[in-house]
């Protein structure tokens, strides 16, 4: 059958393949889960969890940094388990039951309700979100030049989900009770859930997202066949989880400090150290040519975690000034989470539409200097929230409008980078090792939570008085924005002094 016979008789929608519609409401869905749980996360733990300890909002930080980096590091290990045994549909399914299931456990008002619903988020993250993405890959052939609107469409989806849920989650969050909100995203998960078993059943899929193989499933571990046992060790990998979650213990008197670190920290500081090593002795074994550009693969991936890292404390300690010291009329603290995503939105085309110009006039910036331009954003973005302070009223609060502005700069930021940093590492990175280096990309991710953390303990405002502001909290943010910005600039300069060389490095990488 030749190529156009085989377009005309699949399914289509819009000129794309039916099954990506599905796959783009399953993934709205689940991302509107995700960040309107995110929203409400730190606020939830400052206000409920830790509130009887002076230090919640270092306790907050030590929790969130250590979800986070869970969260993205689960997906290696989600999608190996994807590969070689489950399959992509299996996986994205079992993964999104345990995630509806964190969202509603999170409705209970328990502490230790509350880290058994980030764990089994975790785990269910691990195997639903690297595969619905390579789901989406696997819906076109080779070549095939809708791929790339392809995903435009679906990452799309990812930002409507991620503008609407801070929106609908906050609101309720506020007026009616956290756990409201927390059910609703477990509401949003399944919904995603249920629009993906519904492309399974009108078939829309193909034979896509098998398992590797039937014998595979039935094949006995233990003397149990490796379909029980892996969503069998799955859900009893949530309380070991759980229980890593928690392990910050208060030390001093009414908590007023807690422990520099706790097990999951030593884990990503040992898990680091060896990924040096052994990029240390590819880059030994690597030809002349190889080696300059793995270098540059490992330069990427280190300055996309320094953005991510600077970016994701719009879930932490951006969410807790915006509580304290922004003056909010319109949305609530937690809803401020969707402007990120509004811009995304917002800005994609325009961007994209830029580079394409660029590139027709050959002044399309290389990669090295996307990447200076990006953290500058970055830097200047959290400057604006360091100068807000010249605008505080007589309560330590300021204008709405410097959220608004710290937010757009970042986002311009986040599209100057994260594009393009992706299929960098792709082209830059030895075939043989290009599936080790993606997992290394990923993980940056989870690495830049650690940096979140880093930075949040830095800026906890320790009181006896739960309803911390005013100038007592401003003062500690500000500086501490100021200081962010210095980092993010001093490594934009860093970036954009060395960019010549680095474009030697790449050679015929753009």
């Amino acid at each position: 059958m030749d190529t156009k016979t085989e377009f005309m008789e699949e399914q289509q929608m819009f000129g794309h393949p039916k099954g990506l519609f599905y796959l783009f409401f399953a993934e709205l869905w689940e991302r509107f889960s995700f960040y309107g749980m995110r929203a409400l996360l730190t606020l939830y733990m400052v206000n409920v969890i830790f509130e009887a300890l002076a230090a919640r909002d270092y306790a907050a930080a030590a929790v969130y940094s250590s979800y986070g980096s869970l969260v993205y590091a689960s997906t290696v290990v989600g999608g190996r388990i994807s590969d070689t045994i489950l399959g992509m549909r299996k996986s994205i399914f079992l993964g999104g039951v345990l995630m509806a299931l964190g969202h509603f456990v999170l409705a209970i008002e328990n502490n230790m309700a509350f880290y058994l619903a980030l764990a089994l988020i975790v785990v269910g993250n691990g195997f639903f979100k690297p595969n619905i993405s390579t789901f989406v890959g696997s819906l076109y052939r080779d070549g095939d030049p809708r791929k790339d609107s392809g995903f435009v469409i679906f990452y799309m989806g990812i930002n409507i989900g991620g503008f609407a849920a801070p929106l609908l989650c906050g609101w309720l969050g506020s007026e009616y009770g956290w756990h409201y909100g927390f059910g609703l995203a477990g509401i949003g998960m399944l919904t995603g859930l249920i629009f993906f078993w519904n492309g399974i059943r009108k078939n829309v899929f193909g034979d896509k997202g098998m398992p590797p193989s039937e014998e595979v499933l039935e094949k006995k571990v233990v003397g149990i066949k490796q379909r029980v046992l892996v969503p069998v060790l799955a859900f009893a990998a949530a309380p070991v989880i759980a229980l890593l979650l928690s392990s910050y213990r208060p030390l001093g008197a009414e908590g007023t400090f807690f422990e520099d670190q706790n097990i999951v920290n030593v884990i990503f500081k040992l898990v680091g150290v060896t990924i040096l090593v052994y990029l240390g002795y590819i880059m030994y074994k690597a030809t002349l040519d190889e080696r300059k550009k793995l270098f540059m693969a490992v330069l990427i991936t280190f300055f996309m975690t320094i953005f991510w890292g600077f970016h994701e404390l719009s879930g932490s300690v951006i969410t807790l000034f915006a509580e304290r010291n922004v003056n909010l009329s319109i949305v609530d603290a937690a809803q401020t989470n969707a402007l990120n995503s509004m811009y995304i939105i917002i800005l994609s085309i325009p961007i994209s539409l830029l580079f394409t110009y660029l590139s027709k006039k050959n002044l399309n910036p290389r990669t090295p200097y996307k990447f200076g331009m990006g953290l500058a954003f970055a830097g200047i973005s959290f400057y604006i929230l360091a100068l807000s302070g010249g605008s505080a009223d007589e309560n330590g609060m300021v204008p709405f409008s410097y959220l608004l502005i710290m937010y757009f700069l970042i986002s311009v930021g986040e599209l100057f980078m994260s594009p393009v940093g992706l299929s960098k590492i792709t082209d830059l990175s030895p075939k043989r090792i290009v599936a080790f280096m993606m997992g290394v990309w990923f993980l940056s991710s989870a690495f830049a939570f650690q940096v979140v953390g880093f930075i949040g303990k830095q800026l906890a405002v320790e009181s006896d008085d739960a309803n911390v502001g005013g100038f007592e909290s401003l003062d500690i943010y500000i500086n501490g924005f100021e200081l962010i910005a210095q980092y993010a600039l001093g490594a934009a300069v860093i970036v954009l002094v060395t960019a010549p060389l680095m474009k030697r490095l790449m050679g015929n990488v753009h």
